[in-house]
């Protein structure tokens, strides 16, 4: 595997990923922090999920990302007449041959986009748990590996419940953050009505980066430095959630590795060699919140998850001062001074 040991190299390849930002934004307009964390859960090898009211860009962020890199894309419409094998792929009995010959799925994409993913059978979306875990596909006894990188973006309707089946907590838990888009603002919304007003902005998009460029990143993300304190915090952050009083379901122990991860993908994002207490902070709610569930008496008083995450981090302590955490690391487990504590 690739390493990179010195700071220019982490910085040649942030410029990599400021290419695919700036081309992502060139058409979501006004969603700044949306485009990151989409940018930061695709080097750190998550999935991401974009919940949120019909017409505010889920899809086209999703079309957006995929079409600035250049990988494979497939897009799955996720319908409850949708099967596992239509996912999967299935195994079709050649006459010629006299043998099984596998036709693989639409899973078999480095980019693939899972449009209202809960109007599917639960049947169907348990298809996906094995391939957004271990990134194979088993099939009549027989392992397929998946493409690298490889990243599902799905989105979902929270409002128009009416025919669907809601993601179960196991498959929630596989997807790394949870984002949702919002309504634009004024400005945004009239700059939208320029560049979407005549052609979709799609047509004329090109991909800034490879899917070497994004292996890349990927690989210099995995060598972001994590200090012993950092990753305590990260432990008590989640810890937390199992024993909150408003929720009856915590967060999972692969909570707390997509919390690091999604730590370790942000700071390269932002030019460090290692992780600050601020962007744990900074992704608690997106990588926590769609996995907990509020007890029924929370939910009477209009507790969110969001909400009892915002609690937690201002009731867990920060790490403190103390003894360099490496070469690069600030005074403060990493930390630069004046950063942002609770």
């Amino acid at each position: 595997m690739t390493t990179y040991d010195d700071r220019a190299s982490l910085a040649d390849l942030t410029t990599t990923a400021e290419r695919v930002r700036r081309s992502v934004e060139s058409v979501i307009e006004g969603k700044p922090e949306v485009v990151r964390l989409s940018l930061t859960v695709l080097l750190a090898e998550g999935h991401l999920l974009i919940e949120d009211v019909p017409g505010v860009g889920k899809t086209m962020l999703a079309k957006t990302l995929a079409r600035s890199i250049d990988c494979s894309v497939r897009r799955i419409q996720f319908t409850p007449d949708l099967l596992p094998s239509d996912v999967t792929g299935v195994s079709i009995f050649d006459q010629q041959r006299r043998d099984f010959e596998f036709k693989p799925g639409a899973i078999f994409a480095q980019i693939v986009i899972g449009d209202e993913i809960n109007r599917a059978s639960p049947k169907t979306q348990s298809a996906l748990l094995e391939s957004m875990e271990e990134r194979q596909v088993t099939v009549d006894g027989q392992t397929y590996e998946l493409p690298s990188p490889f990243m599902v973006v799905a989105t979902q309707n929270p409002v128009e419940m009416e025919g669907t089946y809601p993601l179960p907590e196991a498959q929630r838990d596989r997807f790394m953050a949870r984002v949702s888009m919002g309504y634009p603002s004024a400005e945004a919304e009239l700059q939208m009505l320029d560049v979407h007003g005549s052609a979709s902005p799609l047509d004329d998009l090109q991909p800034v980066a490879h899917a070497h460029d994004v292996l890349k990143l990927i690989d210099a993300v995995r060598t972001v430095h994590v200090a012993d304190a950092v990753r305590r915090y990260a432990v008590d952050l989640v810890a937390a959630t199992r024993t909150h009083p408003d929720l009856r379901l915590g967060a999972s122990p692969r909570a707390t590795l997509h919390l690091v991860r999604a730590a370790k993908a942000s700071a390269a994002l932002s030019g460090r060699e290692y992780v600050l207490p601020d962007d744990l902070q900074a992704l608690a709610a997106p990588v926590l919140a769609h996995r907990l569930l509020p007890t029924a008496q929370a939910q009477l008083n209009r507790r969110t998850a969001e909400q009892v995450v915002q609690e937690i981090l201002q009731r867990t302590p920060v790490p403190a001062s103390g003894p360099s955490a490496g070469p690069s690391a600030g005074p403060l487990y990493g930390q630069q001074p004046g950063a942002r504590r609770l």
